[in-house]
């Protein structure tokens, strides 16, 4: 082959190359627009509806802007009320959720057996069971064994026993990437085992224990099977939305909306910026 002849061969590959990257940019460029239009598009639309006077949900339907669904909502005792319920739940699950998934992270990790794995698959098995089931269950068992009627207290117990799994798989990924040489020269030295937990492996866990209980608290607030079948004749927000959508659509479901993405995008840049100003100091 002449030079001549490889140039223009090379000439040849060189546009055909350039389309393919074109064609393939074409195609992300796409994709990541519907696939951003799939997730937000939603949101603008229930956003715009909270500000809008008619009393149906409707953005084509505009009958001016309001804010009036806004001031009408701290005045809905129903929804005011099952938002503290929704957090005292939310506590009560933090509280019983990192100590269980603690414990049996540390079990998993710490105990050389055959056993382990039999363990390992009961203890996450809550998270594939149903939530109809792990909430009727936990009502039936302590109003039956203990006489105890649903309520907040049930909601809590049935949200913890699949949401303490889920800190134990978080408790499990931290442990694999700890260095045990530490904690076996503290024990050579005389350290008890209690202080070894509490001065090394406590500390080197405690970025997890705040992450598992920002899960737990989220999980917990947005539960709505397993919290409707523990709770009783008792309420959260989730539940209260649920009850009033069977009966027609509310301004102020979409003002709760609202707050909740207002929230969440505010503490999602607090916690980035608190990343990086703690990685730069």
């Amino acid at each position: 082959m002449t030079v001549a002849t490889a140039e223009r061969a090379a000439g040849g590959v060189a546009p055909r190359r350039r389309r393919t990257r074109d064609w393939s940019d074409a195609v992300l460029s796409g994709y990541l627009l519907l696939f951003f239009a799939y997730m937000f598009l939603p949101l603008m639309f229930m956003v715009a509806a909270a500000f809008n006077a008619n009393p149906t949900p409707s953005v084509t339907d505009w009958q001016g802007f309001t804010l009036k669904w806004f001031e009408e909502l701290p005045q809905d005792a129903r929804f005011v009320q099952g938002l503290l319920h929704s957090l005292a739940i939310a506590g009560g699950v933090i509280v019983i959720s990192i100590p269980l998934g603690l414990a049996g992270a540390l079990i998993l990790t710490r105990l050389q057996s055959r056993a382990s794995t039999l363990l390992y698959t009961v203890l996450v098995s809550p998270i594939l069971t149903p939530g109809i089931v792990l909430g009727a269950t936990t009502m039936i068992f302590w109003r039956d064994a203990f006489g105890m009627e649903a309520g907040l207290f049930t909601a809590a117990i049935a949200q913890a026993a699949f949401i303490a799994s889920y800190c134990m798989l978080m408790f499990m990924a931290r442990l694999q990437r700890q260095d045990r040489a530490l904690e076996e020269a503290a024990l050579d030295l005389g350290a008890s085992s209690v202080f070894v937990f509490r001065r090394i492996t406590l500390p080197f866990l405690m970025p997890t224990v705040l992450t598992a209980a920002l899960i737990s608290f989220l999980q917990s607030i947005e539960n709505y099977n397993t919290t409707f079948f523990a709770i009783g004749s008792s309420w959260t927000l989730v539940t209260e939305i649920g009850a009033r959508m069977r009966f027609g659509l509310s301004p102020m479901i979409n003002v709760i909306g609202v707050i909740f993405v207002v929230i969440t995008v505010a503490a999602a840049t607090a916690w980035v910026l608190a990343k990086r100003r703690s990685g730069n100091s």
